[in-house]
């Protein structure tokens, strides 16, 4: 028979795991798209530039 205290706790674990996995995917979608921006930014700004002789 299964105690109550190990329900709770596995399903406790459980959510954690979801909540961290989670977070780690809004961070690497979150950087991804940053550095997209970043790149974008560098590429309009090298071809604003005048170029110099």
């Amino acid at each position: 028979m299964e105690s109550p205290f190990l329900s709770i706790l596995t399903l406790v674990a459980v959510v954690l795991l979801v909540v961290v996995t989670g977070g780690i995917g809004y961070l690497t979608v979150a950087d991804w798209r940053d550095r997209r921006r970043r790149d974008e930014d560098k590429r309009i700004s090298r071809s604003a530039t005048p170029k110099r002789r």
